[in-house]
C-alpha cells in the first residue's frame, strides 16, 4: 500500500495516499470542490478549469496536481472565485435557453454550477454556428447543448477502451482580441478551445454501451429511446443491480407512470454514478423485460407443484438470484430431483481443481484489483462481449495506471486492439484454439518462482538450445592511402569505420511458443512490457471452463496465483454462475420428467410467459447475486409480479411459511463464504472516498493442496480446407433470452452466424444469405452477418435466443469445426 502523507485543506488536517490528487482527497473528506470534466477513475482533460485550488501560494488545477507531504490547500480565494465565476459565463454563452423540455434539467452541471457561482449577468458574447443534430448509434449528439467539457471522449478512451469519440474541429467566428486582456487568463483559454471544438464518432470503434450518456454534464448526449420522454424530477430511482452479466454493477431504474390513462409504473431509463461504477449496453437499455401478468393462475400454480414433486431433474440458468437457487436446492433436497445447470457445473468444477493447487477456495483478484495494476494478462474471454466491464478494467490499468496487457484469444478483435498502444503497451497474441494450456505453462515460465519439482520438470523438458543468426554493427580499423593536396605525396591513414557481421548465437527456447504460432521474439516483447511494473492481474474466462482439458488447466490457473504474482479473477460467464456454483448441488443433465426455470423442460416455468406457468422477471424481484468481484450484491424490484413466484411453491413443497423470497437471503450456506444477514441489512451506497459500500464479501476458505497436474498438452484444434471454426458467443450487448426482447434492440435484432469481412468475402457471401452449419452431428440454417468488429477466419455463432437451437453446434467447447455453405 501507498504511504500515507498529512496535508491540510481549507484549515482541516486530512490524510492521503501519496499520489492521489488534490480534487480527489478534497472530496474524499467531504470538501466540495467544483469540476465539470473531471472523472474518477480516469485521467484528467483540464478542459474546465473549474477546480481551480491554491496549493502553497500557487494556484493549481486540483484534478490533476498532486498532495504532497504538509501541503496547505485553499479551495476559494478572490482570484479563483473570479476565474470560476467568468468560466461559467463563457460556458453559458450561446447555450440554447430550453431547460424546460432538455432532458438533462433537473440533473444539469451547468444549471448546478451557475446557481453555484451566482451567474446572473453575461459579459461575453459571440455571433453563433450552425451545429446541427447529429444521430449515433443508441444517442443523439446536440453539439448546440455541447459544452465540449470532453468527459464523453474521456470516459470512452480511458474506461470502456474504444476511443470512438473525439474532439474534432468546427468552423467558427475568431474571439475578439479585447477579450484576451479583458478577460481572466483561464477563462479565456477555456473559451478559446471551446469555440473551436466539436465531439466527433466513429462509428465502427463504438460498442453502444452509453456511458457517454452517463458522463455529459449537459443534454448534449442523450439516449434516443429516452428523449423527450421525461423530466429527471418526476422520476423514481430504485437501486438495483445489473442483471445481465456477473460484474452486477450498480444502477438506477428510473420508473414513473406508464400514462395518464395507466398508472402502473414502467421503467424510462437505465442510469448509474458513473464515478464509481460503469455499465455495458445491456445493463443500461435491455431494461423492459419484464414479465407482463394480469392474476394468478391457479391451476397452472398447482400444475407447478405436481410438476416439482414429480420431477427427476429440475433444469435452470444462472440469471437467477441467490435466493431462487437456495429455494431450488431445498426443494431439490427434498423431492430427490436432480439439479441441472451446465454452466454452474462446469464452473464449480474448474473452482474445486483451481482449489487444489491455489489453497484457496475462491480466485484471488477482483476487477478492481486489475483497474488497479500496471500488468494484466487475458486468457480464454472474449472480453468486449463476454464482460465488458472485465474489458473495462483492463484498458483502465493500460490507459490510466500507465500500465501494460496482453490479450491472448483465437479471435482477431480490433476494437480491443484500441486499448494503449498496440505493440508498445499491448500485445494481441491470435492462437489457435485448444493452446491455453501453453499460455498458462508458459506464464508459469516465465513468472513463476519456486515451483513444485514436477512443474519446473515439465517445464524444463520443453526448453531446448537453438541457434539464430543475427546481426550485430562492430567496428572495424581500416587503412586507407590519401594524397596531400600540399605536397602531393601519398600516406596511410587509420580510419574505424562500422561493419555489419553476421554470426550464429546459441538461445533457450520453450517449445511452449510452438503452439501459440510465436518465436523466442514474443518473450523480449513480454520483457519490453514489463518495465517498471509491479502489480500483476491474470483474467481467466469461459474458454478455459468449457475446454477437454479444463481440469488441469484450472490446476494450472492455481499455481499461476500461488507461484507467481498474478493475482487471479475467473470470470463467471453468467450473472449469478458463482452464487450458483456456492450454493447448488448440480449436475450437468439428467434423465427423467424436468422441470424446467427459465429452461426448455417437459414443464416450463418461465419468465419470458412462453412457459406453463409465469414466473416474475430479474427487474421484478428483490435478492442478492454473487458478482465476479466476490460480493453478495442487493438488488431491488422496479416493477410489480402479479403471479406466483418461486417461494409460493417452496412453500407448498417444503411445508413452510415465508412471505418473501428475501427471507432466504439469511440463511444462505455460511460454510460457503456467505454470511447470515438479513437482506434490509446489506449496505448498497459509495462513499466520496470511492470506496464500495455495498452487501459483503464472500468468504474464501483454505484448501489442501495437491500439485498433480498432467503434463500433456492438447492438440490445436485446426480446421480443414472446406472447414471454419465456429466459436460459441454472442454479440456485443445480448447475453440472454431477456436483453433480446428489450425494445432498444429488438427492432435491429441480430442472431445467428457472425463472420469478419473477409471471411465474409471468402465464403461469397453476400448481405441477407442463410447459411447452413453443420458442425458436432447438427446441422442448422442460419441468418449470416458481416461484423467488422472482428477479423480473421473464426466466425461466431450467437446462442442468446432461447428457442435458437445453435447451442447444440457445440460440445462443452466453444469451439468447434463446422462446414459453412450458402443455403
Amino acid at each position: 500500500m501507498s504511504d500515507l502523507i498529512t496535508l491540510t485543506i481549507n484549515g482541516k488536517t486530512v490524510q492521503a495516499k501519496d499520489g492521489d490528487v488534490i480534487l480527489d482527497v478534497a472530496r474524499a473528506n467531504d470538501i466540495f470542490v467544483p469540476a465539470i470534466c473531471y472523472l474518477t477513475r480516469c485521467s484528467p482533460t483540464l478542459a474546465c478549469r473549474l477546480c481551480l485550488v491554491e496549493a502553497d501560494g500557487k494556484q493549481v488545477y486540483s484534478c490533476n496536481a498532486k498532495a504532497k507531504e504538509g501541503m496547505e490547500v485553499t479551495t476559494e480565494t478572490e482570484n479563483i472565485v473570479k476565474e470560476r465565476r467568468a468560466i461559467m459565463e463563457v460556458y453559458d454563452v450561446n447555450h440554447p435557453l430550453q431547460c424546460g423540455v432538455c432532458d438533462q434539467s433537473g440533473e444539469c452541471e451547468l444549471q448546478n454550477y451557475s446557481l453555484y457561482m451566482k451567474v446572473d449577468s453575461q459579459s461575453y458574447s459571440i455571433k453563433d454556428v450552425n451545429r446541427p443534430t447529429a444521430h449515433w448509434g443508441v444517442m443523439n449528439y446536440d453539439p448546440g447543448l455541447c459544452i465540449v467539457c470532453e468527459k464523453c471522449v474521456t470516459v470512452c478512451k480511458d474506461m470502456v477502451g474504444s476511443s470512438a469519440l473525439s474532439t474534432v474541429k468546427r468552423g467558427a467566428d475568431a474571439i475578439d482580441k479585447t477579450f484576451k486582456d479583458e478577460m481572466p487568463k483561464d477563462a479565456y483559454a477555456m473559451w478559446n478551445k471551446l469555440n473551436k471544438s466539436l465531439i466527433g464518432f466513429e462509428e465502427d470503434a463504438c460498442t453502444d454501451c452509453g456511458e457517454c450518456i452517463s458522463v455529459c454534464p449537459v443534454g448534449a448526449l442523450v439516449s434516443h429511446d429516452f428523449q423527450y420522454k421525461s423530466n429527471a424530477w418526476e422520476l423514481n430511482r430504485i437501486p438495483a443491480a445489473n442483471p445481465h452479466s456477473s460484474d452486477c454493477a450498480f444502477m438506477y431504474y428510473e420508473t414513473k407512470h406508464t400514462s395518464v390513462e395507466d398508472a402502473s409504473p414502467k421503467i424510462y431509463r437505465v442510469t448509474n454514478e458513473h464515478h464509481y461504477s460503469t455499465l455495458n449496453g445491456a445493463a443500461r437499455f435491455a431494461y423492459d423485460f419484464e414479465n407482463k401478468v394480469e392474476s394468478k393462475n391457479e391451476e397452472a400454480f398447482n400444475n407447478a407443484v405436481e410438476a416439482f414433486k414429480k420431477a427427476k431433474a429440475i433444469k435452470f440458468n444462472s440469471y437467477i438470484t441467490n435466493e431462487e437457487a437456495l429455494i431450488l436446492q431445498k426443494i431439490a433436497s427434498k423431492t430427490g430431483a436432480t439439479l441441472v445447470n451446465k454452466d454452474a457445473y462446469n464452473y464449480k468444477k474448474f473452482l474445486e481443481a483451481y482449489a487444489s493447487t491455489s489453497g484457496q477456495s475462491l480466485y484471488s483478484s477482483t476487477l478492481k484489483d486489475v483497474h488497479d495494476s500496471n500488468f494484466v494478462i487475458s486468457v480464454g474471454s472474449f472480453l468486449k462481449s463476454d464482460l465488458p466491464n472485465a474489458r473495462y478494467a483492463l484498458n483502465n490499468s493500460v490507459v490510466t495506471n500507465k500500465g501494460a496487457a496482453m490479450y491472448f484469444h483465437p479471435v482477431a478483435d480490433p476494437v480491443m486492439e484500441k486499448i494503449g498502444k498496440k505493440g508498445k503497451t499491448t500485445e494481441f497474441v491470435y492462437h489457435k484454439p485448444l493452446a491455453e494450456e501453453s499460455i498458462l505453462y508458459l506464464i508459469l515460465n516465465k513468472f513463476g518462482k519456486d515451483l513444485p519439482e514436477n512443474i519446473q520438470s515439465y517445464l524444463d523438458f520443453l526448453k531446448e538450445t537453438r541457434t539464430k543468426t543475427v546481426t550485430e554493427t562492430v567496428k572495424e580499423t581500416v587503412v586507407e592511402v590519401v594524397k596531400d593536396e600540399e605536397t602531393g605525396e601519398e600516406k596511410e591513414v587509420k580510419k574505424v569505420v562500422p561493419k555489419k557481421v553476421k554470426t550464429e548465437v546459441e538461445f533457450e527456447y520453450t517449445k511452449l511458443l510452438d503452439n501459440l504460432g510465436q518465436d523466442e521474439t514474443l518473450l523480449d516483447t513480454i520483457d519490453t512490457l514489463l518495465a517498471k511494473k509491479d502489480t500483476y492481474s491474470l483474467i481467466v474466462g469461459e474458454d478455459l471452463i468449457t475446454h477437454p482439458n479444463s481440469e488441469n488447466l484450472a490446476k494450472l490457473c492455481g499455481l499461476v496465483d500461488k507461484y507467481t504474482e498474478f493475482s487471479v479473477v475467473i470470470i463467471p460467464p453468467s450473472t449469478n454462475t458463482l452464487g450458483v456454483s456456492l450454493i447448488c448441488d448440480v449436475q450437468a443433465d439428467a434423465e427423467g420428467f424436468s422441470v424446467g426455470y427459465n429452461e426448455k423442460a417437459d414443464f416450463q416455468l418461465s419468465a419470458l410467459g412462453d412457459g406453463d406457468l409465469d414466473v416474475p422477471a430479474l427487474n421484478q424481484q428483490e435478492g442478492t447475486f454473487t458478482n465476479i468481484d466476490k460480493k453478495l450484491i442487493p438488488t431491488n424490484a422496479a416493477l410489480s409480479f402479479n403471479g406466483y413466484v418461486l417461494n409460493d411453491i417452496a412453500n407448498i413443497i417444503l411445508e413452510d411459511d415465508i412471505e418473501y423470497t428475501i427471507e432466504y437471503t439469511e440463511q444462505l450456506p455460511t460454510e460457503t463464504g456467505f454470511k447470515a444477514l438479513e437482506f434490509d441489512k446489506l449496505p448498497n451506497s459509495f462513499g466520496n472516498d470511492r470506496s464500495e459500500n455495498r452487501g459483503y464479501d464472500i468468504t474464501s476458505s483454505e484448501t489442501t493442496i495437491r500439485t498433480e497436474v498432467e503434463n500433456a498438452c492438447e492438440e490445436l484444434l485446426e480446421a480443414n480446407e472446406d472447414e471454419t471454426i465456429i466459436y460459441r458467443a454472442n454479440p456485443i450487448n445480448q447475453f440472454n433470452e431477456f436483453t433480446a426482447i428489450s425494445h432498444e434492440f429488438v427492432d435491429d435484432l441480430q442472431s445467428g452466424i457472425f463472420v469478419s469481412q473477409s471471411l465474409f468475402e471468402k465464403l461469397e457471401l453476400e448481405k441477407g444469405n442463410k447459411v447452413k452449419v453443420n458442425s458436432n452431428g447438427v446441422e442448422l440454417e442460419l441468418d449470416v452477418y458481416c461484423d467488422n468488429q472482428i477479423a480473421g477466419d473464426i466466425a461466431y455463432v450467437s446462442t442468446f435466443q432461447k428457442d435458437l437451437d445453435t447451442q447444440n453446434l457445440f460440445d462443452t467447447y466453444r469451439y468447434s469445426k463446422a462446414v459453412i455453405k450458402k443455403a
